[in-house]
């Protein structure tokens, strides 16, 4: 393994504008219809231990106008999010617009990323969560925009009070959290206008 400023400059997007502009429309795909999944593909080699559909979702919607959270531990990671994005990557999570999740962190300490203000509620930040797969987990219903009725998911690998923690947030409406799950090459959007319920 090289240094993190060798590992950097590997994989990024082969085609930065067609390879943006693709995943864009498959992540602003799925933040319209709450709980579908979108296959981002392999248009971005990640770098070692970040999921590659959250590669891919940094690549195509970080910028320098967009800080980005990475764990203490991501040294590489965070070489690799700064040159393949020109995104500032901030060890202080009030100041991020995305946050990359690591394993293991628990719904307690998202009270640290930013929420939005009333006057910009959009400023909330978009948390991006690992999870070990979209099926074979507990049975969720989710309702609001872009769902005709109700869909049902069942992602594996949700931290422990993760619906309490989304309940917590819509008391909060507009403020609040979005939320990105990643699994392989996929990507589940679940935006703070979506409530959840466990089955």
């Amino acid at each position: 393994m090289g240094s993190p400023m060798q590992t950097a400059v590997v994989g990024g997007l082969e085609d930065p504008v067609f390879g943006s502009q693709a995943i864009f429309r498959q992540v602003m795909n799925a933040f319209a219809a709450p709980g579908t999944i979108a296959d981002l593909g392999d248009l971005v080699q990640a770098p070692e231990g970040v999921v590659p559909a959250a590669a891919a979702v940094l690549a195509a919607l970080a910028d320098q106008d967009t800080p980005v959270w990475v764990a203490q531990t991501g040294a590489t990671v965070g070489a690799w999010v700064a040159f393949q994005t020109g995104a500032e990557v901030t060890d202080e999570p009030r100041h991020a617009v995305f946050a990359l999740l690591p394993a293991g962190m628990t719904v307690d300490d998202w009270a640290e990323f930013p929420i939005g203000t009333a006057q910009y509620p959009d400023r909330g930040a978009t948390l991006i969560l690992p999870v070990e797969a979209f099926e074979g987990g507990s049975e969720l219903q989710l309702t609001g925009p872009g769902i005709q009725t109700v869909r049902s998911i069942a992602p594996r690998g949700l931290p422990a009070g993760f619906v309490a923690a989304r309940a917590a947030d819509r008391e909060r409406f507009p403020l609040g959290h979005d939320h990105l799950l990643v699994c392989g090459t996929r990507v589940m959007a679940l935006p703070r206008t979506t409530r959840i319920q466990e089955v």
